[in-house]
């Protein structure tokens, strides 16, 4: 229960870590353009930061379903003044949202002590930057592209298969040298799932541990809590959200991904709470 981010050990043992979102992108599924310039995304990771966030994890490249990739230069010009005034004027951790080495490794040297990679950590080059720089990651389950991933995503068994892909996953970083207390699996809820597939891993979260690693997780603002409510609007999936963290965390998460701080922050408190509590 401990995680490695380059100069820091971090104890998950009790104290699970809530992670702000702050995509710095023009077309993210949920705040697309809201932070359309650095000064507006600085000004809303140091509010997320005053409200509790333990992470702040900048992306600059949208992974919503159907989306169109950028280059590592355009990447790289939308998070890295984000990611450099953070890392000075906030006490947070900084991780960044990206699949491409060239720019997780530029991150990383502008302050950021955490790689958050959507393909899972297959790329060699992503797994040398982290064995060069003893980041921390997060290892993330996903079918398919963010092109393509929900054009109709078949499993056999979702469960096994998205633990075996972890479990691979740690493998190949082990036998890269990484050290396994760097990582973090994430099994990619609605990446390339559907409503079902999404619920059948909720319920069975505690068995996707790959050796014993533990899990984060990321529900915010998903698009299957709006077919479960039977309510289209984006606001309508904030206190499902807050639901699913409280959950996540009594199955064993320890890294929760959430757009919206105060509340989530709570119900991640109260839950530990009774998780502590001694008769």
């Amino acid at each position: 229960m401990f995680w490695k981010v380059t100069h820091r050990t971090l104890d998950l043992s009790k104290r699970a870590l809530l992670m702000g979102v702050l995509n710095v992108t023009p077309d993210s599924f949920s705040d697309g353009g809201r932070w359309g310039n650095a000064e507006g995304a600085i000004a809303a990771g140091l509010a997320m930061a005053a409200e509790g966030v333990d992470l702040l994890d900048v992306g600059g490249e949208s992974s919503r379903p159907g989306a169109a990739p950028v280059s590592p230069a355009e990447e790289l010009r939308r998070v890295l003044p984000v990611i450099e005034a953070l890392a000075a004027q906030s006490s947070a951790l900084i991780s960044v949202d990206t699949s491409k080495p060239e720019v997780a490794r530029e991150a990383l040297r502008q302050g950021a002590s955490v790689v958050n990679d959507i393909t899972g950590l297959r790329q060699a080059p992503m797994r040398r930057v982290l064995l060069e720089s003893g980041a921390g990651a997060i290892a993330m389950h996903m079918q398919g592209s963010p092109a393509t991933m929900q054009a109709a995503p078949v499993y056999a068994d979702v469960v096994s298969e998205v633990s075996a892909f972890l479990k691979e996953s740690l493998r190949l970083c082990v036998e890269e040298g990484i050290a396994p207390e760097q990582l973090l699996f994430d099994p990619g809820i609605g990446f390339g799932k559907t409503v079902q597939h999404n619920l059948l891993l909720l319920r069975h979260l505690e068995s996707l541990q790959a050796a014993g690693r533990p899990v984060a997780l990321g529900v915010s603002r998903k698009s299957f809590l709006g077919a479960l409510t039977g309510s289209p609007a984006l606001e309508d999936r904030a206190w499902p959200t807050v639901a699913l963290t409280s959950f996540a965390r009594s199955r064993g998460a320890v890294l929760i991904r959430v757009h919206e701080v105060k509340a989530n922050a709570e119900a991640l408190r109260m839950t530990e709470a009774i998780l502590e509590a001694s008769e």
